[in-house]
């Protein structure tokens, strides 16, 4: 795969974030940018991953996880019960 090497223009606050994020991942700024829009690529491309994703985070629970989350309630309001009271 080649490399090409072009100039964009973006705003200085967000140059500034990119950058303060490479270093932290330990990569250089063009890096950054490459990961990022292949990332971007990738999820326009393949819009249904995401639309699954948010249609499986839509749904209402299902029968055993509404009672887990009932018995998860009712054992987290004894262990909290009187403590900011």
């Amino acid at each position: 795969m080649s490399v090409v090497k072009i100039s964009i223009s973006i705003q200085e606050s967000l140059l500034e974030q990119a950058e303060q994020i490479a270093d932290e991942m330990k990569i250089s700024p063009s890096r950054l940018v490459s990961l990022a829009l292949e990332d971007f690529v990738q999820r326009y491309r393949n819009p249904q991953i995401l639309e699954q994703i948010n249609e499986g985070n839509s749904n209402d629970p299902d029968e055993g996880e509404a009672i887990r989350r009932q018995k998860m309630r009712r054992i987290q309001c004894r262990l909290v019960n009187g403590e900011w009271m």
